[in-house]
């Protein structure tokens, strides 16, 4: 879960990133995050070390056969572990290399394949690789102009008759952006439509954090390619 730690675990994460992007890096604050936790410097506000329940519960709903799978964001890889238990094969990445690392060593018998990569400019050879593709809290730490470049990017990865999972939080037209994490409206999340890819199901809802927190759950998808 996003931010469920203390003010001071928030606060330190929201000025390394104001930081990296005056620099127009809107990606490299993550590294220097994940660095400073690995030396005992600071605490990932995310990292609760459990896949993602949002993810998990689409997945106990929908069942999707398994496939391969990428897992964006990975983090400390839970999540990637949960999509690999129910047999997917999964490639889960991360732009920071600390948080890589600390994965690796979390699940050294992981069938896994961990990376280092940004989604911002993901290798060649995943372009419409996965049948599944889950993207979990990414979109709402960037600004604009990166957001709309990774969206790009997401689409590009699903393979046909593949979906496009997105969690975010979730935000009225009129309520302002507030603080990184920016919550998404319902027109964002839905106009990542596009690219060959279709609305297949969306919903909002509030979570069992305390207090609640809005979240937005879409599910897209690439139609086959005809026979």
């Amino acid at each position: 879960m996003p931010y469920p730690g203390s003010v001071t675990d928030r606060t330190r994460a929201r000025s390394l990133a104001a930081e990296s992007l005056a620099k127009n890096d809107p990606v490299g604050w993550f590294e220097r995050l994940y660095a400073a936790a690995a030396r005992g410097e600071a605490t990932v506000p995310w990292a609760d070390r459990v896949p993602n329940p949002h993810v998990v519960a689409w997945l106990d709903r929908e069942n999707p056969t398994p496939g391969r799978a990428l897992d964006v964001g990975t983090g400390l890889g839970d999540t990637a572990e949960a999509l690999a238990a129910r047999g997917h094969d999964v490639v889960a990445f991360d732009v920071s290399a600390s948080a890589v690392d600390e994965t690796r060593r979390r699940f050294p018998a992981s069938r896994v394949r961990y990376d280092v990569a940004d989604l911002l400019a993901p290798p060649p050879a995943w372009r419409a690789a996965f049948d599944l593709v889950v993207e979990c809290y990414t979109l709402q730490v960037l600004p604009p102009d990166a957001r709309a470049r990774a969206i790009e990017e997401l689409r590009s990865l699903v393979a046909p008759g593949g979906t496009l999972l997105v969690v975010a939080r979730g935000r009225e037209p009129d309520e302002p952006r507030g603080e990184m994490p920016w919550p998404l409206t319902r027109a964002e999340v839905e106009d990542i439509a596009g690219g060959g890819l279709t609305l297949a199901s969306f919903e909002d809802f509030l979570d069992d954090e305390e207090p609640p927190v809005r979240r937005l759950r879409a599910a897209f998808r690439r139609p086959r390619a005809p026979r």
